[in-house]
């Protein structure tokens, strides 16, 4: 493993977020006062300039809120929806059904929306006061990390791709180096711009907040980056960005164990955390052994199902009937679970259920095909071509804040979208969200590029409660390893009794038994990664049992980068960072 950190204990209020930046802003909100919701968007908003290779500022920004005072828990879906001039037969017709990289898989910016939205409703603070903190990174720079200049490195092709890219991201010609000072000048000013309207506006602070958003999506920030999309042959437009709304919808509420798990709706692969709960709620987990053969063969049958059920189901719901109820159903989920062979791995995905029926599968596995077909999961599709190169098998993109204060408000957030597979806005900074990659080009899809729809979104932030009170904020960057790394994390803290940040740093594991979310949509049929330090003969019986099993180097970003806060009753908190990546966690 990489160097283990020590657990942060406090007895008011603790953060953990992607970086050691982000978490000194946070913290500084609440020290003057702020509750978690100012704490957590200054935070989250400094991260899409700290992490501005991984995590956009006008990037995906999906929050999830508790409020102590009401005992409300909602969520943001910070997720942009494609613009009015999008459509799957252009993909089809001019890139044979691929998505592919540049300004046409841009869908509307919505982090600036969502972060300055829940400001508004739940926060305390001014524009000026949370932004500060990103202006001033942007603005003055801050030491190049080692994940940070990894990442640039590896891409570095792809930063090629025009001017405006290679201006920021390879300064002086060449990727940054560890202990460079990154500084984004356009950046700054971007935000500088947003700051100056909202202190414009005057002393009233919703007037302030709304200056901001207007700024953004109604003024010269979204004017420059419709003239660019109208002169390159993009798809975003005025009305797209003035018309767009980051949506509220009601979290999801399962239950596992004494705990209840709030996720986020089937806009995104929260869906897919509650299945995978309570799948495993019928399970005596902590008898099969922390990180024993029976322990990852079981939770990767799980996932395996469990995804199998996404490719089928999950998409925007404004969009397609999701059958949310019928996939949480418990009679469903024990038919499901009944699947899984104690000696026998699912060495390809296997075929989704039948939740409308209550049935355990589509039809047998010989009608797989035509059956999944039908639910928009073909497996000669674009989504399920089997790859054995194991170079895609991670998502770098993605981070993650997560507060609980003094007075028991939660706020947990998964802000993305790298900068790697789009283009930079000239004279803006901004890489507007390339999240139309989790979307597909192929009409047959549920997921197919449609005008206002929503891409399917991994970024998932999570809370969990016990008798009504606090109990965890949690969440990951990772692509489809998130639902994966937060639930071992769980796991290791409330079935093996682990503390927090040994429970988000011992060794994990993944299975890629399914279609990728992100563009080409790739699948490596039967594949489970798992860190070296997971002993050779737990690889050997899962080999056995049908498993194709790969390595991880122990501590690799590509298991995820866990943060959590935990509440300890009505006392103290603890708080952990993962040490895979760059996170940080601090409190008083």
């Amino acid at each position: 493993m990489t160097e283990a950190r020590a657990m942060i204990t406090a007895e008011k209020y603790a953060i953990s977020a992607g970086h050691e930046l982000a978490t000194r802003a946070g913290l500084e909100i609440l020290e003057n006062g702020g509750n978690a919701v100012d704490a957590g968007v200054a935070a989250g908003m400094a991260l899409g300039v700290l992490h501005c290779d991984l995590v956009n500022f006008a990037g995906v920004a999906p929050i999830m809120i508790r409020m102590a005072d009401s005992g409300e828990t909602v969520t943001i879906d910070g997720l942009g929806h494609w613009p009015q001039l999008a459509s799957v037969a252009f993909f089809e017709n001019e890139y044979g059904g691929e998505i592919p990289q540049g300004l046409l898989r841009t869908v509307v910016p919505a982090a600036p929306a969502a972060w300055i939205t829940a400001l508004d409703r739940f926060g305390t603070m001014s524009f000026k006061d949370v932004a500060q903190y990103a202006w001033r990174y942007a603005c003055d720079g801050f030491p190049v990390y080692p994940v940070f200049a990894r990442f640039i490195a590896d891409n570095e092709n792809a930063y090629h791709r025009t001017p405006a890219c290679e201006e920021i991201y390879l300064p002086g010609g060449r990727p940054p180096a560890v202990g460079d000072i990154f500084v984004q000048e356009d950046l700054a000013s971007t935000i500088r711009y947003m700051i100056d309207c909202s202190e414009a506006a005057g002393s009233d602070r919703k007037a302030g907040l709304q200056a901001a958003y207007d700024a953004f999506y109604k003024g010269d920030i979204a004017k420059t980056i419709t003239d660019y999309h109208i002169a390159n042959g993009g798809f975003l437009r005025m009305d797209d960005m003035s018309g767009y709304k980051p949506r509220f919808e009601a979290p999801i509420r399962v239950g596992y164990g004494n705990a209840e798990i709030f996720t986020c709706g089937a806009w995104c692969q929260g869906i897919s955390l509650a299945q995978a709960f309570r799948m495993l709620d019928g399970i005596d987990v902590a008898a099969l052994g922390h990180n024993s053969a029976d322990y990852i063969h079981t939770l990767s049958a799980v996932f395996d199902l469990v995804f199998a059920d996404r490719d089928a189901y999950v998409a925007d719901p404004a969009f397609v009937d999701v059958p949310v109820r019928e996939m949480l159903d418990d009679a469903y989920l024990a038919a499901r679970r009944s699947l899984i062979e104690a000696e026998r791995a699912f060495a390809e995905m296997p075929p989704a259920g039948d939740p409308r029926r209550g049935l355990a599968k589509i039809g047998d596995t010989a009608a797989q095909g035509a059956d999944a077909a039908v639910a928009g999961n073909d497996p000669h599709d674009t989504d399920q071509r089997p790859v054995h190169d194991l170079k895609d098998t991670a998502s770098a993109d993605t981070t993650y804040v997560c507060v609980m204060d003094e007075a028991g408000n939660m706020f947990s957030a998964t802000p993305s979208d790298t900068s790697a597979d789009t283009e930079v806005i000239p004279g803006t900074g901004l890489c507007p969200s390339s999240r139309g990659s989790q979307s597909r080009g192929v009409a047959s899809s549920i997921n197919a590029v449609e005008p206002g729809k929503r891409p399917r979104l991994t970024p998932n932030p999570a809370i969990a409660l016990k008798d009504g009170q606090p109990l965890l904020a949690f969440g990951t960057p990772g692509g489809d390893v998130q639902i994966q790394a937060m639930i071992q994390v769980f796991i290791n803290a409330f079935e093996f009794g682990m503390d927090i940040q040994k429970a988000v740093e011992a060794p994990r594991f993944a299975t890629y038994n399914f279609p990728s979310s992100f563009a080409p949509h790739t699948y490596h049929p039967g594949l489970v990664m798992l860190e070296e330090s997971i002993p050779a003969e737990t690889t050997a019986t899962l080999d056995r049992r049908g498993r194709r099993i790969d390595r991880w180097a122990d501590g690799t970003w590509k298991a995820g980068g866990v943060l959590a806060v935990r509440r300890h009753g009505k006392g103290t908190l603890t708080a952990g960072a993962d040490p895979r990546r760059a996170g940080f966690a601090a409190g008083r």
